[in-house]
């Protein structure tokens, strides 16, 4: 189910900062229409740092009543607070998210320990399926693969997004989990690498601008079609690349804003794309037929 291309959503705001439920709808219905499988809202991209508990309960609510169980929805739910983050996997699980994602704890640079318990007690309070997250480049925090296969064993943790982008390390996490147990990359420029090497989709910030490509290189990876997933993966390769020109989302909602879906409005302290950076993106977004 939780397969393919799931987009990590941009989170639309308007004038003064609030979220904007509107162009949510919007976003969502492109996303649908365009064959995303499924959608991670209030994640990294979706600038989860910057929301509230009380807004970032809300937008979960609201989201799962656009998407109407039209795709899967897995709800952000991860926090550097053991219980900061049991609470808001607990609004993920009232809001009958599929799953929630939990990126390690930032700033703190626990131990392997230190990772393994906080995991585990989030997995035991809340009875929802649950993902683990590591991005050791924004957290400062590298879950080891001995770490993954210990929380592996927890009966409600169901996968893994590794966005380290080394292909490595999917083989030795492979190597300690079972087959069953999902596989997910967080990193668009090898993503179509780690499908064709047993992963089993993608969390994108990719797809926020080219969905049909990312689903369609996605499944043909999927497939084990090696040739027509690379001819795909050409086509958005300098997207992967550019959205990360400035910190993410600064250059994907400029990006998304561009193509009419919302506006390319953040909350401190994110700042809109540099203006330096606008038509090296632009060209990236026309050669990939997206604008």
């Amino acid at each position: 189910m939780l397969k393919g291309s799931l987009v990590a959503l941009v989170t639309p705001m308007s004038n003064g900062g609030c979220i904007d439920y509107s162009n949510l709808e919007k976003l969502i219905d492109f996303h649908v229409e365009q064959g995303s499988h499924g959608l991670v809202i209030a994640g990294t991209t979706g600038e989860s740092a910057t929301l509230d508990f009380d807004e970032h309960c809300e937008l979960l609510n609201r989201a799962r009543e656009i998407i109407n169980r039209r795709v899967p929805m897995i709800a952000g739910t991860g926090a550097n607070s053991t219980s900061e983050a049991i609470l808001l996997t607990r609004c993920a699980k009232k809001a009958q998210a599929d799953a929630a994602l939990l990126v390690t704890p930032y700033y703190n640079k626990p131990t392997q320990e230190g990772l393994y318990q906080h995991h585990k007690a989030i997995a035991e309070a809340v009875e929802i399926d649950q993902i683990l997250y590591n991005v050791p480049g924004r957290t400062a925090c590298d879950m080891q693969p001995d770490t993954v296969q210990r929380l592996a064993l927890v009966k409600n943790i169901i996968g893994i997004k590794e966005a380290t982008g080394d292909l490595e390390r999917l083989r030795q996490i492979q190597q300690r989990v079972s087959k069953d147990f999902l596989l997910l990359s967080g990193d668009d420029a090898t993503t179509r690498q780690f499908i064709l090497q047993g992963g089993h989709g993608s969390i994108s910030v990719t797809a926020n601008v080219a969905p049909a490509q990312m689903a369609q290189m996605c499944l043909a990876a999927l497939a084990g079609n090696a040739e027509e997933a690379l001819r795909i993966d050409q086509q958005i390769a300098e997207l992967h690349r550019v959205l990360f020109i400035e910190s993410n989302p600064i250059p994907v909602k400029w990006a998304v804003s561009q193509m009419g879906l919302c506006e390319n409005i953040f909350r401190l302290p994110l700042t809109p794309l540099s203006e330096k950076y606008h038509a090296t993106l632009r060209n990236a977004l026309v050669a990939a037929g997206v604008l």
